[in-house]
This record gives C-alpha cells, structure tokens and sequence, in this order.
C-alpha cells in the first residue's frame, strides 16, 4: 500500500532530511586520499546524534553502521571499514536519518582528490540522471516515468543501469511502497498522487548491468568490476511538483 503523507508528515521528513543533506555535506569536504571509511562513518554517527536523530541504517536487517561507503566498482551497500581512500577513487556516501519518527534518505558520489574524466562523466551523467528522474515526481506521472527518463538519459552515454536495486517510497519507514526502478516504460507503474514521497536513486555503471553481493552478504559490485556512481534524493509530490527533501 501506498502510503500518503500530510503536509505536517511532509515538514516532519524535511528535518529528517534535512540532518541527511548536512551530514553530507560534511562529508563531501573530508573525502581525500588517506583517510578510512570508518573516518566517515564515525563523523556521519556523532553529527546525526548531535542534530537529534536517529541513524536509521545502524541495525536495519543487521547493518552494522550509519553509512553505505562503496568505492569504485562497489554500487551500494559498502560497509565501513579501514578501507583506505587513495587519489582518483570514487566513493558513494549513502546516508540515512530519523527524526520524529521519519526517515530522511539520500546519497552522492564523490571523487577523491582528481579522478579521471572516464569517472568524472560517469558521476555527472548519474546525477543528471536524477536530476530528470526528479522531473517527473509530478501528480497525475506515473512511476514508470521516472524511470524511464533515468534510462534513457544513462544509456545514452553508453552506460548501464542496474536492474537489481531500485529506489523506493519513503515515510516512517525507510523503504515503503512503491518500488522506484531506475528503468522503465513511460505510462507505466502506479499513478504518483500528491503526498507521495519517493527515494529516487540512479546506480549507473560504466560496463555491464549485472552486479553481485560479496561474501559480507551486503556489499554489491559490478559483475565485470567496472565502476559504479550512485546519487539519491528524497522528494516529496506536492500541488507545487517535486519538492526535494534531502537538498539544502
């Protein structure tokens, strides 16, 4: 079931978010070469904690942190570790909070120190990937539409789009109806209503769609070890379109 929020659940996981996108943000300025993903980790723990929420992914189905860190051929569901950034890596930071009893969702892609243009196009295709995928969280669309405009954009620029993972609604839980895939039909899928709050989150590989999950039975990588570039948001449909939750 499709759960509606009300315009006060609404305002409630904008804060939610809003500690998300700041944590973020923090984030973003410490990636360099040298530190650990725990390094990021353990920042993400203290400033949730300080802006009074919640990490919403410590214990979910048993994840042991606050974070997804997935680095290079890594697509999502990294754990954080001692693993060791170095010059030209690519890392997605993948954060989630609860505040008032709602989840606030979002994640970027980040160069370490300079990368390659093969990873710069690769990020920025992906981003602008969400980007149109955000478009169309318009009443009266329908799910498939989202999809459909993050596909057809990232297989222009001769990449893949996984199949396996998609992105989800969003509210008192962190994954509620509907699913989100990042490929699709127009005109397809379940009618987007006002009220509804969508994760959209593009993971965009650079060779092929398939991927599997090492033996940590989290961490998913690319089938042919190829990179990976993920970005996420938390929109809200409101009568005014999209809202981006997770942005400041």
């Amino acid at each position: 079931m499709i759960i509606l929020k009300s315009p006060d659940e609404i305002e409630k996981m904008a804060k939610a978010n809003r500690i998300v996108a700041t944590v973020l943000l923090k984030l973003k300025e410490m990636v360099s070469p040298g530190i650990t993903t725990d390094d990021l980790d353990k920042v993400a723990n203290e400033t949730i904690k300080k802006m009074g929420g919640i990490p919403t992914f410590v214990g979910y189905r048993g994840y042991p942190k606050s974070l997804c860190t997935s680095v290079n051929e890594e697509v999502v569901h990294g754990i954080p570790g001692k693993k060791v950034l170095n010059e030209g890596d690519i890392i997605g930071i993948d954060c989630g909070a609860t505040y008032e009893g709602f989840v606030g969702d979002s994640a970027v892609t980040v160069g370490v120190g300079k990368v390659s243009a093969e990873a710069q196009k690769l990020m920025d295709v992906t981003r602008v990937s969400l980007d149109l995928g955000i478009e169309q969280v318009v009443a009266g669309n329908r799910i498939g539409d989202i999809g459909h405009a993050v596909q057809q954009y990232a297989e222009a620029h001769g990449y893949s789009v996984v199949r396996d993972f998609v992105g989800h609604g969003i509210g008192r839980q962190m994954h509620e109806e509907p699913q989100v895939p990042n490929y699709g039909e127009k005109g397809t899928g379940p009618r987007i209503k006002v009220g509804m709050v969508l994760a959209i989150e593009p993971m965009i590989n650079m060779g092929v769609a398939e991927v599997e999950v090492l033996k940590d039975d989290w961490t998913v990588v690319t089938k042919d070890r190829k990179w990976s570039a993920h970005f996420e948001h938390s929109i809200a449909c409101t009568e005014k379109g999209p809202w981006i939750l997770s942005k400041i």
